[in-house]
């Protein structure tokens, strides 16, 4: 059963922080067998990535197969049925059209010392999505990590999708035909990832990498971290629920469930300011377990980690809910708006019984790459500024550096750095030598 709690309890403080503290995500030791795997793949290249693909894949790869070529492409995405390419059409459209609002403005002007300042975003040259493989990948996650990439300018877009006994879905290959992907690999796990890190004979380096994975893959994105860029580590799925009692419990109950059977590492939380109807959304999920095809995953995630949280007022559920960060927040009651202006921490935000969670993980727009374990205190959701850079601009003109050159020198001398001061004396001193003449 999951735990229950009510703010009234005495004992509510400390058992709520357990909550928070609560480790859900199993993450065996793995990082010495990554690092293996890593140097592995640099000492090697192909080599490495076949070895590692034919014993832990069971799939026989040659250097000429590492990649899929555009001909396999084409034959994959014409196997997606009518209604399921007109579906990945629609959710690929509505992504693009939200990020594309997400492109920021170059920026530049003249201060009131007369230096003009400002700064540029630029692309960053490549990047390399990594796809859980088989027949449990996932489409929406390379429209997901494509798309913002595709938006921002990348050159090149990468994907590496594990193929474990030749298995594939043809729904990544549309997808990452719509997304503006330039290459499909047949890898997956660590080598995947030191790949698309370091490169190989047959997989070009790339800047940045992107996308879900298992422990290894997580570690593996640790240990190349500053080699290249990583969007973040995801733990497992979570949401949170604040519902009034005008629900259908039925629903909230389907929405709970809905992260649930992601995995039984996943938590569902249920805030609520009407005891009555906690009692009738649990009292509902026997019978919605016992229709879905992950009813033991999703049953055990509920079990272990799931929470029922009483409070006096949908207020004070807001406050628990910017204490826990979640990565989705569903606020179910009849004015969502007042309650949503008040949320500080969490990576996506559904409005209204009509909106739910499911819904961002397709279509809605917004990105589904979010932040988990409480990381939506000081982190966002993927989206196209983590494939820009900014690089700033600063010119001087004779009146500018006249006028606050002399600061400068003095914090380079209060530092101890004399060259940096002497940079600026020398141009201070020519600039007073032509202006005497």
């Amino acid at each position: 059963m999951p735990q229950f709690m009510s703010i009234t309890d005495p004992e509510f403080e400390s058992r709520f922080t357990a909550l928070l503290d609560m480790k859900r995500e199993d993450c065996p030791d793995v990082a010495a067998e990554v690092a293996t795997i890593i140097a592995d793949v640099r000492e090697r290249g192909d080599t490495a990535l076949i070895d590692l693909t034919n014993r832990l894949d069971r799939m026989a790869l040659t250097p000429e197969t590492i990649a899929f070529r555009e001909s396999e492409i084409d034959a994959e995405c014409a196997r997606v049925p009518a209604a399921e390419r007109a579906a990945l059409e629609t959710a690929a459209r509505r992504i693009r059209e939200y990020h594309q609002r997400q492109v920021p403005d170059d920026a530049s002007w003249t201060d009131s010392e007369g230096a003009t300042l400002g700064w540029r975003w630029s692309p960053i040259g490549s990047a390399g999505l990594y796809v859980p493989g088989g027949l449990a990948s996932y489409p929406s996650s390379v429209l997901m990590n494509a798309i913002p990439a595709n938006v921002a300018g990348v050159d090149r877009v990468s994907v590496t999708v594990p193929t474990p006994d030749g298995e594939t879905n043809p729904l990544v290959f549309l997808a990452a035909r719509l997304a503006g992907v330039d290459t499909v690999y047949r890898l997956g796990g660590a080598q995947a990832i030191a790949a698309l890190a370091y490169g190989t004979e047959s997989v070009r380096p790339v800047d940045k990498i992107t996308g879900p994975g298992n422990a290894y893959v997580a570690a593996a994105k640790r240990q190349v971290f500053g080699k290249v860029g990583i969007d973040m580590i995801a733990g497992p799925s979570e949401i949170l629920v604040i519902a009034d009692r005008h629900n259908d419990p039925e629903w909230i109950a389907i929405d709970l469930l809905s992260q649930a059977e992601h995995d039984t590492s996943a938590q569902s939380i249920l805030i609520t300011d009407d005891e009555s109807f906690g009692d009738r959304v649990v009292a509902s999920m026997d019978s919605i377990l016992a229709r879905l095809e992950r009813r033991e995953i999703a049953g055990a995630s509920w079990r272990d980690y799931g929470a029922v949280i009483i409070v006096e007022t949908l207020e004070q559920g807001v406050c628990l809910s910017n204490r826990l960060a979640p990565e989705h927040l569903q606020i179910c009651v009849r004015d969502p708006e007042i309650l949503a202006r008040k949320v500080r921490n969490a990576g996506a935000v559904f409005e209204g019984s009509l909106t739910p969670e499911a819904i961002g993980d397709y279509v809605g727009g917004p990105n589904h790459v979010l932040p988990t374990a409480r990381s939506a205190r000081f982190s966002s959701g993927l989206g196209v500024l983590d494939f820009l850079k900014r690089t700033t601009f600063t010119r001087m003109t004779p009146e500018a550096l006249a006028r606050i050159g002399p600061a400068a020198e003095t914090l380079a001398a209060s530092e101890s750095l004399q060259a940096h001061g002497l940079s600026i004396r020398a141009r201070l001193d020519r600039l007073n030598r032509t202006a005497s003449r």
